[in-house]
């Protein structure tokens, strides 16, 4: 008994089970750790709308040029993720407004939104499921 409390289940070493819990804690506090890194806030499209209709939100699509030209968000600027480093003195009078970013479905718009916030951009904002969720919610797109 005194061997099973410890740890010793089926012949598995207690280290086994000290890195299984260390482990499932981290990724418990992933998303924690994420925030305070400075990802950024990831939002609807429904507060996405509300954002837009404000009229000083710039919307900053990090596709490729040839998936911006598919469609994109209305009044949206296009700067490819690959590039966005190095060309985010464009957008720098943007430092202090609001910046919406989105990708095609999330992942590239996370990792732009982490540049904007190491370049001291104020509020970034991450469309939740990218354009994917825009055209599901049968939003309008530009081309």
């Amino acid at each position: 008994m005194h061997q099973f409390l410890l740890g010793n289940v089926a012949g598995m070493p207690v280290w086994v089970f000290a890195v299984l819990f260390v482990v499932s804690g981290a990724f418990l506090i992933w998303p924690e750790i994420m925030r305070l890194a400075g990802a950024s806030n990831e939002i609807g499209t429904l507060e996405a709308t509300r954002l837009l209709n404000q009229g000083t939100t710039l919307v900053l699509d990090v596709r490729e040029p040839a998936e911006f030209a598919a469609g994109h968000l209305p009044k949206a600027r296009n700067i490819p993720l690959r590039e966005l480093e190095r060309r985010v003195g464009e957008i720098g009078k943007y430092k202090e407004r609001t910046v919406l970013v989105t990708c095609r479905s999330g992942p590239r718009a996370g990792s732009a939104s982490r540049v904007l916030k190491r370049a001291g951009f104020a509020t970034v904002y991450m469309l939740k499921g990218g354009l994917n969720a825009w055209q599901q919610a049968s939003l309008p797109v530009e081309k």
